[in-house]
């Protein structure tokens, strides 16, 4: 049990990614909150409209649309480190002014609106090159271990942050959680600067003349050239569009068709992060590449799984079936993550994972107004369900594909125990 243990936190006996993971950990836990207390403002400040919240997510992740390709050029071309230092203390600024605005009592639905943006364009600097830098803060053999610890400290904070919000705001009010949240993002500054440069695994990095000249259309050239790497940036693009809205979506949930309060709003938010942080946990073990079947399955289990929490008619039961919608989830997206990351030559790597942030979070502009209005609409659990169904929809066309290009048939096994399984032609 110990020897199993270590493996799965192997990343964490490398001091460089110990500091980075650890900083992020306590500004997550901040952003978590920061997420549910702005929710819950935009609602109580728009008379409960989706549609709002909708707009909000959409500015948050606009500039990602706008910005993150460039930001995996930057990430190909200058010190990682120095950026994400950067990144972070915009950041904090941000959130320190959006804390002073809300606990004085001046906030307005239009100033909701331009902190989204604003700190959309620090996540749009910040997040490509903060997956990029993993694999210098671990090098290439920890890569996979470290991609499932980041996702592991992402869902940690999940589920610590939204069950804190909705007991402070229950508590205090929504203005000290956003000034916890400015607070958090103190830490990963500090960490940043205690990272040893000497120790970092840049060796994989092509000559700093070459680097100069980066270009973002080559790496998307590079992309356009990889089928291996397409077929994970498709499905994810489209299950994250349709899908992976729950911010949005669990908010209108709990609040307009249970009509619960912020403290059962954020047991949503924890049940879906326990979920995924068993997702997260789970793929620490490996080693190798996923190989496109288990991306496939992963991605037909998360849609499965979340249409089903769209039907769902009673409150507790959304809350059990979002224990394993978060494991689906998560462990379909590092599956994704490491397919990519572990098939990148390391001179691309950079914009290779800024077109991964791009189709990952840089399509919420795009897919949260719509299924904003459609949960206005028609209702939250219909925002929900209907994703899941387009998901599987999406899922099972790259299956067909795969199926096809490779030559593979699948085949469905009765006895001893019933069981799909992909057999390749030769």
């Amino acid at each position: 049990m110990q020897a199993k243990l270590s493996t799965m936190f192997q990343s964490l006996q490398v001091r460089n990614y110990r500091l980075f993971a650890s900083g992020q950990l306590i500004k997550l836990i901040g952003v978590w909150m920061m997420f549910i207390a702005q929710d819950w403002l935009v609602l109580e400040l728009s008379d409960n409209s989706a549609t709002a919240l909708g707009i909000v997510t959409a500015l948050q992740f606009a500039p990602v649309l706008l910005l993150t390709l460039i930001s995996g050029r930057l990430a190909d071309r200058y010190d990682k480190r120095v950026l994400l230092f950067a990144a972070n203390l915009f950041w904090t600024v941000l959130s320190l002014a959006m804390s002073l605005l809300v606990i004085t009592g001046l906030v307005q639905l239009w100033h909701v609106f331009a902190f989204a943006a604003l700190l959309g364009v620090a996540n749009a600097v910040e997040t490509p090159v903060r997956q990029a830098f993993v694999s210098e803060l671990v090098g290439t053999p920890l890569l996979a271990n470290a991609l499932s610890l980041n996702a592991a400290t992402f869902n940690s904070a999940r589920i610590v942050g939204p069950a804190l919000a909705g007991l402070a705001i229950a508590a205090v009010d929504v203005g000290p959680v956003f000034l916890v949240t400015a607070v958090s993002s103190i830490a990963p500054l500090v960490n940043v600067i205690r990272i040893r440069t000497g120790e970092l695994h840049r060796e994989t990095l092509p000559p700093r003349e070459e680097r100069s000249s980066a270009r973002v259309i080559d790496g998307l050239r590079y992309v356009r050239a990889r089928p291996d790497l397409l077929l994970p940036m498709f499905l994810i693009s489209i299950i994250a569009t349709s899908l992976f809205n729950f911010q949005l979506t669990l908010a209108a949930l709990a609040k307009t068709v249970f009509n619960t309060g912020a403290a059962s709003f954020g047991l949503f938010s924890s049940a879906l992060a326990v979920g995924a942080l068993a997702g997260a946990l789970a793929g620490t073990g490996r080693r190798s590449r996923p190989s496109v079947w288990l991306v496939l399955s992963a991605a037909i289990a998360c849609a499965i799984l979340g249409t089903l929490v769209g039907l769902a008619p009673t409150y507790w039961l959304v809350v059990l079936l979002l224990l394993p919608t978060g494991f689906a989830t998560v462990f379909f997206a590092q599956a994704c993550n490491q397919r990519i990351q572990l098939g990148t030559d390391a001179a691309f790597r950079g914009r290779v994972m800024a077109l991964w942030v791009l189709v990952f979070l840089g399509t919420n502009p795009v897919g949260a107004p719509i299924i904003g209005w459609v949960a206005e609409t028609y209702g939250a659990g219909a925002s929900i369900w209907m994703g899941g169904l387009i998901s599987l929809a999406a899922a099972l066309l790259a299956l067909a594909w795969q199926l096809r290009r490779s030559g593979a048939r699948l085949r469905f096994q009765v006895l001893p125990m019933p069981r799909f399984y992909v057999t390749e032609r030769m």
